[in-house]
């Protein structure tokens, strides 16, 4: 290129007038305002969800004490355990945001059945009302832990197969382990292909305790499962 040309192009650039410098009423960001009514909404407070409020009550059992949180409609939101509470409150606030728990009695009804079923009446359990949130995949596992009948128990697969996903097994266990009312919700029905007992959230002596209560022989279990798979 030519020394005339370089000159012209440079004179060009030099003789162009600065742009204006705007001082802005808000803070730039990635996708700032455009006008002012657009700098007004963003100074305006943003809404925040209220605190949903539930009771918390207490119930002693053979096997610990048991918290029970109930809504206004006095319906059962979450069943753990007194040393498990840190855990409950999280399921609360994954489920529902954040919640506030303020100490109150659980319903007459909830406590008796419940005490009933402790004392030996198994069916007790079919007579307590209960609501959870999660997602749609954890509410399809808890409806069907709800039809697992007591006395009985049901492999992690045969569950996901029953659900139709039989590749879904690690995801039924997510969802069993997110379970937030023990007990009524029976989470603790749910045992590995071979018979053992795999996990619970309120402690493996919980749900031998819980499985014996309710008539299951676990050594039977296994060996019935080993018999099978030998054959």
């Amino acid at each position: 290129m030519q020394d005339g040309a370089w000159q012209l192009r440079l004179t060009e650039h030099v003789s162009r007038p600065a742009r204006p410098q705007v001082a802005k009423r808000v803070a730039p960001t990635p996708r700032g305002p455009q006008n002012a009514s657009d700098c007004l909404e963003m100074e305006m407070p943003m809404k925040t969800k209220a605190a949903l409020s539930f009771g918390l009550g207490r119930l002693d059992t053979p096997i610990g004490v048991a918290l029970l949180v109930t809504d206004a409609d006095q319906i059962l939101c979450a069943l753990d355990w007194e040393d498990y509470e840190s855990r409950m409150r999280e399921l609360l606030r994954l489920q529902h945001g954040d919640v506030v728990l303020q100490e109150r009695p659980a319903p007459s009804g909830i406590r008796n059945a419940l005490s009933a079923y402790f004392g030996g009446d198994l069916a007790a359990l079919g007579a307590i009302k209960w609501r959870l949130g999660g997602t749609p995949f954890q509410r399809k596992v808890w409806a069907a832990l709800a039809d697992i009948p007591a006395g009985t128990t049901m492999s992690y697969g045969a569950l996901a197969a029953q659900l139709g996903s039989p590749r879904a097994m690690r995801a039924v266990g997510h969802a069993n382990g997110a379970n937030p009312i023990s007990v009524v919700i029976p989470c603790h029905r749910l045992i590995g292909a071979d018979g053992s007992l795999v996990k619970y959230g309120g402690g493996l002596h919980r749900k031998r305790w819980l499985l014996a209560h309710e008539g299951v022989a676990f050594e039977a279990v296994a060996s019935r499962t080993r018999t099978a798979r030998q054959a």
